[in-house]
């Protein structure tokens, strides 16, 4: 599996707080106002529908800025695993944005990750297996 940084369970959170504030509040005013004048149902929805505007003001109280520091963001690395084969060589390359420009190279043959300076090169070989991953053709 290919990891990806800033796709943590948690970065999810206020999203899936703000939808079940909304779940309770729809379903809360839905039994109040589906049975009228019934004790249990004033009983059963009241809470539920309150329940909903406390978790609706804290899921729109939370922090959406990412808790990833600059050094867990520079130090990240793809996973180094076999791709499937799809009838020639897979391979991925990712770049960074932010100076010090560096490339990842993952061969999807044999799972070798390789890091290189600078942008993606014109031509590439893995090192591990030999196998010719691209050749930049001249236009």
């Amino acid at each position: 599996m290919l990891s990806a940084p800033l796709s943590t369970p948690a970065s999810h959170l206020r999203t899936n707080t703000v939808i079940a504030a909304w779940a309770c509040l729809v379903v809360g005013a839905g039994v109040i106002l589906g049975v009228p004048g019934d004790p249990f149902a004033l009983a059963l929805g009241a809470p539920l529908a309150v329940s909903g505007v406390i978790l609706l003001f804290i899921g729109l109280g939370m922090n959406t800025q990412s808790t990833n520091s600059p050094e867990e963001i520079a130090a990240w690395s793809p996973d180094a695993v076999k791709m499937p084969d799809a009838g020639r060589p897979m391979y991925r390359v990712d770049t960074s944005l932010d100076p010090p420009i560096r490339s990842s190279i993952l061969c999807g043959r044999c799972g070798h990750l390789e890091w290189v300076d600078g942008s993606k090169p014109s031509f590439y070989d893995c090192v591990d297996c030999g196998t010719p991953l691209w050749i930049k053709e001249e236009e």
